[in-house]
């Protein structure tokens, strides 16, 4: 299964996407690895930087659960009606199809009736904290390109961190927290991502915005990435060259937005108020019915198409680069050491393509008819001769035909007619009835030799008299035509 490609055009700018739509899509030029141009040498490969499209990662990632066993219905319990902790009759019960609440649930379609969400058992062992940690996991480097979007059925936690991981969960760090009090949760002042900077966005922060409890319009958290873009790319992200720019220049900026994993680690449930209502425990637990995350494989800049099979995501790499993430050159491309494609210059960036190596331009050979050498240049490339391609410089430009190397088309049978009866041979000559000569069979054979109305009775021939000549032919009473 291939992550479909969109076609966008190279020079399209922001300033026509955003009359389009509030946020243009924001990383959706790089989407070409490589054209063909016409030099004096012939057609020729123009490499550029290329990525694949930004889509919805999580049909690709796997979900893990910490406890394993946090999740609601083995045994069956009740619990209480979302914003009314007295009617507690609402039952989650893993055997019943209808009544389970399994983890796949946070990310199926929405839109159902009833919704569907993953459920925590409730909060029965308080004051045991209820923690729950929610592991996504790709195998593969990603990067996001868009809000991480979380809805949650219960309340918003009161206590929660978004952390990602670059090493496939080997190691983590913090992406944000959220609280209702961060001073008292993580000794941290509260910050939102609009009081950041340019000079600041890399800032881990605690928010309050996300942390209330039953109250309307509460289900939704965030972990603003567009907000971030803006800060180089200005408001409604026109000024795209400007966040390419510093992408491309600042490492830290782009593994900012670079995972391997994210976890969301869900540390107190929502209370609503000061205190823990030991009576109705049942009213407290976490349920998420959404999560999104949109991003793409990273490339490297290296490759436009990413393959999931056998669960696993992989970049389709160009540029003669390997590797998951096209992250090092082919064997016999370490001419030079491997770097990753840039954003720079605007639009089309720089490939960086492998080039081979000085060992392996022994083993490259071309072909001797349509290479003006029999072996590579110093960048392991084929001249090739005049109307001849390919990379051994074997194949034929349009208008052009092998015969002992690429020749131009004396006749097609298109566009260069054989003239007065001729028939084209193999592209490169007219085979002419017996009275014609020349490239197209264009004269008379008797204007060559001076003897046409001569004396000697050698006339013209009358009008048709091709096609009487090859009607003979064809019966077997004469032999006119030259082959």
């Amino acid at each position: 299964m291939y992550l479909s490609r969109f076609l966008s055009i190279h020079a399209l700018w922001v300033t026509v996407s955003s009359v389009m739509q509030p946020y243009p899509l924001v990383w959706g030029h790089y989407d070409v690895c490589k054209t063909q141009i016409y030099t004096e040498e012939g057609k020729v490969w123009d490499y550029m930087a290329c990525q694949p499209e930004s889509t919805d990662m999580t049909k690709y990632l796997r979900v893990k659960l910490d406890p394993p066993d946090i999740t609601c219905g083995d045994p069956p319990e009740s619990f209480c009606a979302m914003g009314n902790p007295y009617m507690c009759n609402n039952e989650c019960d893993a055997s019943t199809p209808e009544l389970a609440h399994p983890p796949e649930l946070m990310f199926d379609f929405e839109g159902r009736h009833p919704s569907t969400f993953w459920q925590s058992a409730t909060w029965k062992e308080y004051p045991k904290p209820l923690q729950v940690n929610i592991t996504l996991s790709w195998s593969k480097t990603i990067e996001l390109t868009d809000n991480i979007v979380m809805t949650f059925e219960s309340g918003r936690p009161d206590q929660m961190i978004l952390e990602k991981s670059l090493d496939y969960g080997r190691t983590w760090q913090p992406y944000q927290y959220y609280a209702t009090d961060c001073l008292d949760a993580f000794h941290m002042d509260p910050k939102s991502v609009r009081d950041l900077s340019q000079h600041t966005v890399l800032e881990i922060i605690c928010t309050e915005e996300y942390s209330t409890g039953y109250s309307t319009n509460s289900k939704i958290i965030h972990f603003e990435i567009k907000d971030r873009f803006a800060f180089f790319a200005g408001p409604r992200l026109r000024n795209m060259a400007s966040l390419y720019g510093q992408l491309d220049t600042t490492k830290k900026l782009r593994d900012f937005f670079t995972v391997t994993d994210l976890r969301i680690r869900l540390l107190r449930p929502a209370v609503g108020e000061m205190f823990v209502d030991e009576l109705h425990l049942a009213r407290y637990f976490y349920a998420i019915s959404d999560i999104k995350v949109r991003g793409r494989c990273k490339c490297n800049l290296h490759a436009t198409v990413c393959v999931y099979d056998n669960s696993k995501l992989t970049c389709e790499c160009e540029h003669n680069t390997t590797g998951p993430d096209c992250g090092k050159c082919k064997k016999n491309y370490q001419g030079r050491p491997w770097s990753p494609g840039s954003y720079l210059p605007i639009p089309k960036g720089t490939a960086n393509t492998c080039i081979p190596s000085i060992s392996s331009i022994g083993k490259c050979y071309c072909n001797p008819l349509g290479s003006i050498h029999d072996r590579c240049n110093g960048s392991g490339f084929c001249e090739c001769k005049t109307g001849t391609t390919g990379p051994k410089c074997d194949e034929c430009l349009p208008g052009n035909s092998w015969h002992y190397g690429c020749q131009p088309n004396v006749c097609d049978n298109e566009l260069l007619h054989c003239q007065n009866g001729g028939t084209c041979h193999n592209n490169v000559r007219c085979l002419c009835p017996a009275a014609y000569t020349g490239v197209l069979c264009e004269k008379l054979r008797c204007e060559e030799a001076g003897s046409c109305g001569s004396d000697s009775g050698q006339g013209a021939p009358p009008r048709g008299a091709p096609a009487l000549l090859l009607l003979t032919a064809l019966l077997g009473t004469a032999s006119p035509l030259v082959f």
